[in-house]
């Protein structure tokens, strides 16, 4: 360990990422990815000064592959999209950049790191009546009423409000107020409102009779037997996109309904039933447009329907 080839001035970058105020789990993600570069270089034992491009593309071909490390060190059980393995190049780019900033030696240009083409996905949103039976699994499935209870609410805020994981388990009492309002802080704190449905509001205030007992400041708490699990604070994502997946499985849905799902079924529900995507870019939170156009593509079946509708030569 003592050898153990390190990316200089590593601890450098992170402190400068956290004096721009991004959140803690985006400084993670660039400490996590260029991690899995550091276990790369001591894979071929290359040191960092002696990197070039053809490391590079030695990099590139290693994260495709499932021969890659997790940040656990254990082997990759799939592989990643070309999604993923940009953010992780965006990263070294971007700590390239922070070197050449600082007048560092840097063994290839920033520039050097060129991204993959990222393949097109046609987007799967479940359809609405799978949706509603995802809604009610929880008081179908689960054994203790309570977890029924709270998980039941957290569906039904999911999809009302359109929110992301990260954020939903981040949910303070107080960030709530009478009229079904719910102040939201999101990615690169940026802040905005998201809206419950009156059936949301109804579910949610049958959970938050149960969870009275607790002094925790979160909206949804963790449960131990029938009580409040007083120690912990609020529930994790984990937990939530296991039981997701569970309900999915029990209800033998084909369709690949997560968490994110949710958040993508609602942007495109209120699309078809004819919301402004400018609208919907507020209440999704995200900065570009461009972000929230690919969010509400149309459902192929609503697709159909417009064709039959209003095609010149439909008869």
């Amino acid at each position: 360990m003592e050898n153990r080839i390190q990316l200089p001035s590593f601890d450098d970058f992170l402190l400068n990422l956290q004096t721009k105020n991004l959140s803690e789990e985006t400084v993670y993600n660039y400490e996590r990815d260029l991690k899995t570069f550091e276990d790369f270089l001591n894979e071929i034992n290359t040191p960092f000064d002696k990197v070039d491009k053809k490391t590079i593309l030695h990099y590139k071909a290693y994260l495709t592959s499932r021969d890659r490390k997790t940040p656990k060190l254990a082997l990759g059980k799939k592989r990643l999209a070309s999604y993923s393995i940009n953010r992780m190049l965006s990263a070294l780019r971007s700590y390239l950049k922070f070197l050449t900033n600082l007048d560092y030696p840097v063994p290839v240009p920033p520039n050097a790191i060129e991204l993959m083409k990222t393949e097109k996905k046609l987007s799967k949103v479940g359809e609405f009546e799978e949706i509603l039976k995802l809604l009610d699994a929880p008081l179908k499935f689960e054994k203790n009423k309570n977890v029924a209870v709270r998980n039941k609410a957290i569906l039904e805020t999911l999809f009302s409000t359109g929110a992301r994981i990260s954020e939903l388990v981040n949910i303070k009492l107080t960030d709530i107020d009478n009229n079904g309002r719910i102040f939201i802080k999101g990615k690169g704190k940026k802040e905005r409102f998201v809206y419950l449905t009156p059936r949301a509001q109804k579910y949610l205030k049958e959970y938050l009779k149960i969870r009275e007992n607790s002094d925790s400041p979160y909206l949804f708490i963790p449960f131990k037997g029938k009580n409040v699990n007083l120690k912990a604070k609020k529930i994790s994502t984990n937990y939530l996109e296991d039981r997701i997946k569970k309900y999915r499985e029990l209800l033998g849905l084909n369709i690949p309904i997560t968490p994110h799902g949710f958040r993508r079924a609602f942007a495109t529900y209120l699309a078809e039933k004819g919301a402004s995507v400018a609208a919907i870019q507020i209440l999704l939170g995200h900065e570009s447009l461009d972000t929230t156009t690919r969010y509400v593509r149309a459902s192929q079946r609503f697709a159909e329907e417009i064709f039959k509708k209003y095609h010149p030569l439909k008869d």
